[in-house]
């Protein structure tokens, strides 16, 4: 009998999860695909049949196409940015010593616990016409920018919320290199640089893959920042499929974008994982 108990232990123990997460993703993202194949009329609204018509028109309207590319591209740069100031900031706190690095991890992690929307709205006072940045630009005798309602206010705010996601994991992933290697490659006459490049960055790879996964999907799904600083014209994909739902109230092609979406950035992050875990094995051997 104890055999059997300690046998059913594990299932037991992964159950709850497990409901909870058939309940909140698995049936949701169902139910989501099911939708986007119902036929939808404005006159009478989602009817219970069912077409492709959706997706053939998703796929082959530029409209829809433009805003595609402009949301895979600004989650992009926004990761490269991330990963740009990430990994070095990442490294510089992990050679601090307490307590200032406790007191920059506090600041690193701090801006999390503000709302995005809040965070959005400082950032839109700031790049306004009559901002603090146009402000100091005229100070300075160069005259005023067009910054709000830009790609250049959306990765500028998405860099500002994502750049903690990035350094969390390198930073874990830097804790468990040890120190001597490093120092062990300067002994062997190796530059800084050279040491970093050989020694450090190959071991740090995977947290540095694990935060560009995290800040990539988050950046191509965000809403409140592309919303509030991108304005009505410069839609990406998560505004796109508020209208459909919210204005437009044409349910089934929401839904058909935000699939699309889903699975350009499943195979766009899978793609980038493999590469990266390749090279990654190569290089650790």
């Amino acid at each position: 009998m104890s055999v059997g108990r300690s046998a059913a232990a594990p299932y037991w123990l992964v159950g709850p999860g497990a409901l909870l997460f058939l309940g909140l993703v698995v049936l949701p993202l169902v139910l989501t695909v099911i939708l986007s194949f119902h036929v939808y009329d404005h006159a009478s609204g989602i009817r219970n049949e069912f077409t492709l018509a959706h997706y053939l028109a998703v796929v082959s309207d530029d409209y829809y196409l433009g805003i595609f590319w402009r949301t895979l591209r600004l989650a992009a740069l926004t990761t490269l940015i991330c990963a740009v100031i990430g990994a070095p900031e990442a490294y510089i706190l992990s050679r601090m010593r307490d307590p200032w690095r406790s007191v920059f991890l506090l600041v690193i992690i701090g801006p999390l616990l503000v709302s995005v929307v809040v965070r959005a709205f400082g950032w839109s006072m700031l790049l306004g016409s009559t901002g603090l940045v146009n402000q100091a630009l005229q100070a300075f005798g160069l005259g005023s920018v067009r910054l709000l309602y830009t790609e250049t206010a959306i990765v500028i705010a998405l860099v500002h919320v994502m750049l903690p996601f990035m350094v969390i994991p390198v930073w874990t992933a830097l804790q468990k290199l040890d120190p001597m290697v490093e120092a062990a490659a300067w002994s062997l006459g190796a530059s800084h640089f050279t040491a970093l490049r050989r020694v450090v960055l190959p071991q740090v790879s995977l947290g540095m893959l694990s935060g560009s996964l995290i800040v990539f999907g988050l950046s191509a799904s965000a809403f409140a920042i592309p919303g509030l600083l991108g304005g009505r014209r410069l839609k990406m994909a998560a505004t796109l499929v508020y209208d459909e739902y919210m204005h437009e109230l044409n349910w089934p092609l929401g839904a058909t974008i935000a699939i699309i979406v889903l699975l350009a950035n499943l195979v766009i992050m899978l793609a980038y994982n493999r590469v990266v875990e390749t090279r990654a094995r190569k290089a650790l051997g």
